[in-house]
């Protein structure tokens, strides 16, 4: 029963319950259908906002589209230009190393040039005048500075400068290192670039330029007198004309170093001395026979024709008191035995009168052998000392080689000097041995001449003729 009560209890709650859920049921389905009659109408306004979107959306693609299409003809007219850049990047590149280099070469023409012109001014005498124009240049050979337009507009001021300097002559008051290496001021005289010179205290002279102090320095030795009185007039303005060196100073430099006459001598080694004394010999020998023949042979022409007008006359005594007073000279000694002998037959006065030169001959001829023999000897001993040069020349080569050319300076010199003394002397002895042997015949030549005029005379004053009678007679 109960179990009835308890089926029946719940069968009652679950129809009371099902009664309260039916409403409830109702009452969400009224709900859901509002809900779901707005849900549709968000729906559609939902539907109509995102058609309206999605226009908004393809028109935005559309021209998003569109965009992307100019973008990327953008791009492609971008990328074409920028391949176009880098074509001329690359030629600017390319261009840039080629003025790189024509520029390299430019700076390097530049200090060749600067190097050169450094060269120049450092020789140049005017360097003396304008030392400052060096750091003109200086500053431009530096390899680490590119040289701008400025240097070369500098660069070629001074090249002009120099040029026209080289054109000047030019007198002024400086100073100079004289001869004893003090400093002191004088008149110098600039002549172009070829020739300084200098006047002060009375002293007269030329200037060497020094590059490595940039001064001018007289030369240790002067010029001959006729140059130094050339420099003073031209300095004073009282002529036009001057010595000039065109070597730019080397002419000038090998005064100071022109050895002297001793010096060359001592150069020619031990033979020359022998060859000198030659030399002076043939000297000796030479004034002797020239003072002795033209002794002899004066006034010969003179006395003859006072022996010839008093023989003519027969006064024989007034003959032989003229030839005595021509004592010791071959002509009136021949003339002397002619007299003598006056009473001779003509062709025994003509022997006594040829024997009367040939005594006279040796001594007209003495000595000219010796000069002769001299003349020989004095080449023999040049080429004798040419040989010993030679030998201590291959000497030296022997030990030292040929490295150093000065080494096989002294045996060339002892060569060449021996042989231009041996020359220098022997050549005045056969002058002068040709000179007097030609006065010697000359001389005797007179004497013959005077000898056959005394015979004519004899002769033809009948001497002869009446010794001949008398022989005959006392026959």
């Amino acid at each position: 029963m109960r179990y009835g009560l308890i089926l029946i209890g719940i069968f009652l709650f679950t129809l009371f319950t099902l009664s309260a859920h039916a409403q409830d049921m109702r009452e969400a389905a009224i709900k859901a259908k509002a809900d779901r009659e707005a849900a549709l109408a968000e729906a559609g306004k939902s539907a109509k906002r995102i058609a309206g979107n999605r226009a908004s959306l393809e028109n935005e693609i559309s021209r998003m589209a569109a965009e992307v299409k100019g973008l990327k003809a953008d791009i492609k007219a971008m990328s074409h230009q920028l391949e176009k850049l880098r074509k001329k990047k690359a030629e600017l590149v390319q261009q840039q190393s080629g003025d790189e280099m024509d520029m390299r070469e430019l700076a390097g023409t530049v200090r060749v040039v600067a190097r050169d012109l450094e060269g120049v001014l450092e020789q140049s005498l005017f360097t003396a005048r304008f030392p400052e124009r060096l750091n003109d240049v200086r500053p431009v050979l530096n390899k680490e500075r590119f040289p701008g337009l400025d240097d070369m507009k500098a660069l070629t001021g001074l090249f002009f400068k120099e040029m026209s300097l080289s054109g000047e002559v030019v007198l002024r008051r400086d100073s100079f290192v004289d001869r004893s290496g003090t400093v002191q001021e004088g008149n110098i005289l600039t002549i172009g670039k070829f020739t300084a010179a200098y006047e002060a205290g009375g002293e007269t002279g030329f200037l060497n330029y020094s590059p490595g102090s940039h001064r001018l320095f007289a030369l240790s030795a002067l010029p001959s007198w006729s140059v130094r009185k050339n420099l003073s007039q031209y300095i004073k303005g009282e002529t036009e004309d001057v010595t000039l060196d065109f070597s730019g100073g080397a002419a000038l430099r090998q005064i100071t170093h022109r050895p002297t006459l001793v010096e060359r001598i001592k150069q020619g080694g031990p033979i020359v001395w022998p060859i000198l004394a030659i030399g002076v010999f043939a000297i000796l020998i030479v004034i002797e026979r020239t003072l002795f023949l033209a002794r002899v042979h004066g006034n010969t022409d003179l006395i003859m024709g006072k022996v010839n007008e008093h023989a003519s006359e027969g006064r024989w005594t007034e003959c032989e008191t003229i030839v005595s007073t021509g004592q010791g000279q071959p002509c009136c000694n021949v003339l002397r035995c002619g007299l003598d002998a006056r009473k001779e037959d003509r062709e025994t006065l003509e022997s006594i009168l040829q024997e009367g030169i040939l005594k006279e001959v040796p001594r007209l001829e003495r000595y000219l052998p010796v000069l002769n023999i001299l003349a020989a000897i004095a080449p023999l001993l040049g080429l004798l000392g040419t040989v010993t040069g030679m030998i201590s020349t291959f000497h030296v080569i022997t030990l030292y080689g040929t490295g150093d050319p000065r080494m096989m300076a002294g045996g060339i010199s002892e060569a060449l000097v021996t042989t231009m003394l041996g020359l220098a002397v022997a050549i005045p002895i056969m002058l002068a041995h040709t000179f007097l042997s030609r006065r010697v015949d000359h001389v005797i030549g007179d004497m013959e001449e005077k000898a056959v005029a005394l015979t004519n005379i004899i002769a033809r004053n009948g001497h002869c003729r009446d010794r001949q009678i008398v022989e005959s007679l006392s026959r």
